[in-house]
């Protein structure tokens, strides 16, 4: 005979003599056996056991088997238990009622041992078969669902990086456009210095062989001020040589941020990496109606040139620093008691690793709203570390173990992809062997550190 130890039943019977029958019978072959004298009982018994089937007789005081039955599969913890009926009735609408409320067969008294058994081996072996079924339906669900969540994050990130691509290459060709102008007439400005600074020359020479010029041209004096224009035609002159200094910086950065990478890495400045990628975030770092201005405090190290693609750790710092960006704008409360302030930072940064060596009064001030990012050189392991903080909400510990994730995203509808940070995150571990992780307490900050190997 099978031997059914790893199954429990739960027998339901009014009658001694019957309860003792059906639990010598199902002992006798290895089954595992609770019993209960009424419907009430073998609802408590439900409370403490979950057994794999129910032999229930259908006429007992109190809670008779239909009601009983009823009462199971209406509560979901306990509904899929296969429920036998035990009855000596024969009137096929008796019958008819108990498949109704759920029941799967019936055992007709008085009972036969061979019957018993025959009807409980078969039930037991096709809830089996339902739970393995079941279990396979789910587990085919689930890698069909990550299948397609992987195959969507993929074509989202293959659009994504499509549009970086055709990006880098606009922009790239605008800053060239712009270089070629901006040069120009950033070298004649020297010259309409120089000749500018002649001609008044030659004006005030004027005035003193003829200081009596007449009333025309005393009259057209007066009307362009000469005075003034040769008080302020120097300054008009620097403004614009600091005009095309910072549209030379900007060209400049647009043309680092826009480098196309090649088959093979090259040696850059990180520095120069990061110092571009604000120069474009710049505008976002200005106050807005709810914050004042973002501080981006910078302590770099002595960095060697890092072997990378240029362009896709661009792309890497861009991510980072807007998502800091984004951190600080959802934190749109002003913190106005700078001893709060203060006390907000110094538990921050107590957290971190000593290796960043400046002190905290050099790492923060009483202002609430700052971006810092380090730098350093671990000649030891031969890598490079860039730290980017922020001083936002922060992302709580459920949430963080998911932040690498395709698709996951913590800002609102239309606000966010989810890609950039997985992303990053591929660009940082895959393409170049590094590793990028995150470390947040709400309400204190969020730090991400990408580490880059010197050699891979």
């Amino acid at each position: 005979m099978e031997n059914f130890s790893e199954n429990l039943i739960l027998v339901v019977d009014d009658s001694l003599v019957n309860s003792k029958m059906l639990h010598e019978v199902l002992e006798n072959v290895g089954f595992e056996v609770i019993l209960a004298g009424n419907g009430e009982e073998a609802l408590q018994q439900l409370q403490n056991y979950k057994p794999d089937i129910i032999l229930l007789d259908v006429m007992m005081p109190k809670m008779d088997g239909f009601k009983t039955c009823s009462r199971i599969k209406s509560t979901a913890a306990i509904q899929d238990i296969p429920i036998i009926f035990m009855t000596s009735l024969t009137e096929p609408e008796e019958r008819i009622r108990g498949l109704n409320l759920g029941a799967v067969d019936f055992i007709t008294k008085p009972f036969q041992p061979a019957e018993i058994l025959a009807r409980v081996n078969i039930h037991l072996q096709l809830r089996g078969l339902t739970k393995n079924l079941e279990q396979q339906v789910d587990e085919r669900t689930a890698k069909w669902s990550e299948a397609l969540n992987k195959l969507q994050a993929s074509q989202m990130q293959l659009v994504q990086s499509e549009k970086m691509s055709a990006l880098g290459q606009l922009v790239a060709g605008i800053g060239h456009e712009i270089n070629n102008p901006l040069n120009f007439i950033s070298g004649n400005l020297n010259y309409i210095s120089d000749q500018v600074e002649g001609l008044l020359r030659i004006v005030r020479l004027y005035q003193n062989v003829l200081p009596n010029p007449g009333e025309e041209i005393t009259a057209e004096l007066e009307e362009i001020d000469l005075d003034y224009v040769e008080r302020d035609l120097p300054k008009m002159i620097q403004s614009m040589r600091e005009g095309t200094k910072r549209m030379t910086e900007i060209s400049t950065s647009l043309r680092i941020f826009s480098r196309s990478d090649n088959l093979e890495k090259q040696a850059i400045d990180l520095h120069e990496s990061i110092e571009s990628t604000l120069l474009i975030l710049g505008h976002r770092l200005k106050p807005t109606d709810t914050r004042s201005a973002i501080e981006v405090i910078k302590h770099y190290g002595d960095l060697p040139l890092v072997p990378c693609f240029p362009g896709l750790i661009n792309q890497v710092f861009m991510n980072l620093l807007a998502n800091a960006i984004d951190a600080i704008d959802e934190a749109n409360e002003p913190i106005n008691d700078d001893s709060q302030s203060e006390d907000r930072f110094e538990s921050y940064f107590d957290n971190y690793s000593e290796n960043h060596s400046q002190s905290r009064s050099e790492r923060h001030s009483d202002r609430p709203y700052q971006i810092m990012i380090y730098s350093e050189f671990a000649e030891a392991q031969n890598e490079v570390t860039i730290w980017i903080q922020d001083s936002g909400k922060g992302v709580p510990s459920e949430l963080l173990q998911k932040i690498f994730e395709p698709l996951f995203t913590t800002k609102p509808i239309g606000k966010g992809t989810g890609l950039g940070l997985s992303m990053s995150y591929q660009i940082v571990v895959e393409k170049h062997c590094g590793t990028l992780t995150c470390n947040s307490t709400p309400g204190y900050g969020t730090e991400f550190a990408v580490t880059l190997p010197l050699k891979t």
